[in-house]
């Protein structure tokens, strides 16, 4: 009997069955990362990754466009922000498409739906302040949405859910300073 998701209780040694470990891996070795130790609903986790990659997508796409288009008193700096959370959202992307990838799907960059997919709205604002504002919603549901994912995960996909948080940490960040600029504004 395999020991690979049993805990030990108090008192209990913590005991692997390596056997058992080393005669999967070799069982399976085509199917790469995914063991037999991973706990997750695979089908729930790659379709929730796919609409993060959506979202984190559709950010970027906003973020590039308010940094071209950013006017107005401080917006050479904003903009330049803009750009860069722009990058952070498509590193954010790649790194989902990657995990997505590990656990045996398909990252879902049709463009097709792709606003149908994210969890944020794509609103091409004109003027910085409302930038500003509608990067911040965004920011802010994102926030919500891998808070809901990281829990839903717990401890039955550690890799996903580090990776989540990670990216949660950044999100965070970005909500910080863009509520600054918004009281500024």
């Amino acid at each position: 009997m395999s020991q690979l998701n049993v805990l030990p209780t108090a008192g209990q040694a913590f005991k692997i069955d390596i056997e058992t470990i080393r005669s999967n891996a070799r069982k399976h070795v085509e199917n790469g990362a995914q063991t037999e130790g991973y706990r997750g609903d695979r089908e729930v986790v790659i379709a929730q990754l796919n609409a993060a990659l959506a979202t984190e997508l559709v950010c970027s796409l906003r973020y590039k466009r308010h940094y071209f288009t950013a006017t107005g008193m401080n917006s050479e700096a904003i903009a330049k922000e803009f750009n860069v959370h722009a990058q952070e959202e498509q590193s954010h992307a790649d790194m989902i498409a990657a995990r997505i990838v590990q656990l045996g799907g398909e990252p879902d960059f049709s463009p097709e739906g792709l606003l149908s997919r994210s969890h944020a709205d794509y609103v091409p604002c004109t003027d910085l302040r409302e930038m500003i504002k509608e990067n911040l919603v965004a920011e802010r549901i994102a926030i919500d949405t891998y808070h809901e994912f990281i829990c839903y995960i717990g401890d039955k996909d550690p890799t996903t859910r580090r990776m989540l948080e990670e990216i949660l940490a950044t999100e965070e960040e970005h909500a910080d300073e863009l509520s600054d600029w918004l009281q500024r504004a």
